[in-house]
């Protein structure tokens, strides 16, 4: 499964940046996140069509 992991702006929460990763690679973007006290808004991808 993948996940879309938008960096959101410290100030008015806005995307500030989007990347599509997979699951195992959520974990590490979080840790990180955490780490500096980055806010993420995570959500699955759109499926794409087929």
């Amino acid at each position: 499964m993948r996940f879309e992991v938008m960096r959101l702006d410290d100030i008015d929460g806005t995307p500030v940046d989007t990347t599509v990763v997979d699951a195992a690679s959520v974990n590490r973007i979080v840790q990180q996140a955490a780490a500096i006290g980055q806010r993420l808004w995570i959500r699955p991808a759109a499926a794409p069509a087929s």
